[in-house]
């Protein structure tokens, strides 16, 4: 059994956590974030410390008490850090270009692929081949850089197409006579 929602969630300064009804706000220097309360688990503020508990001891209501303190850490760290993703294009004539909330992918496709970027991800090109995603809300970025890798996945044999940067390919062997 996990014992996540164990751990208390301490808040650095300049982040400001509210707690209304059945939603909490985390606000920080980066941006704010909005989250739904599962009912089923309860939050006490104690000055800049976080704590989760089930309202009941239902096996429900444990994992969702777990998951929450996950989700609202995730939360915090994004508002006062933020989170990044960096994506590598493998292949020959793959190249990335940030044009304002749009990035303009060449994949050896016969036609450019245009991604808009959701909102709240931002976008940056260091080189030609590497992509440099940021945003506060970590489950909004891991979509986006998801998106963008769907357009051209790395192949098995030449490891050719759009890889989160970190990301082992498993190789294959061609094929012999």
């Amino acid at each position: 059994m996990s014992r996540v929602a164990n751990n208390p969630v301490e808040l650095p300064s300049g982040v400001q956590v509210t707690i209304a009804g059945s939603e909490i706000t985390v606000k920080g220097k980066i941006g704010s974030l909005v989250m739904p309360i599962n009912p089923e688990v309860e939050i006490v503020q104690d000055e800049n410390v976080l704590k989760f508990s089930a309202r009941s001891s239902a096996k429900f209501s444990r994992a969702m008490s777990g998951t929450t303190r996950a989700l609202v850490s995730n939360m915090v760290t994004g508002v006062s850090t933020g989170f990044e993703k960096k994506l590598d294009l493998v292949g020959v004539g793959y190249r990335a270009q940030v044009q304002g909330s749009k990035i303009n992918l060449t994949l050896g496709f016969s036609h450019p692929v245009v991604y808009d970027l959701p909102q709240g991800v931002s976008a940056e090109t260091p080189s030609q081949t590497e992509i440099l995603l940021k945003s506060s809300d970590k489950q909004v970025l891991g979509q986006a850089a998801a998106e963008i890798r769907a357009f051209r996945p790395p192949e098995p044999y030449k490891g050719k197409g759009v890889r989160i940067s970190g990301e082992h390919v498993r190789r294959k062997e061609a094929k012999k006579k």
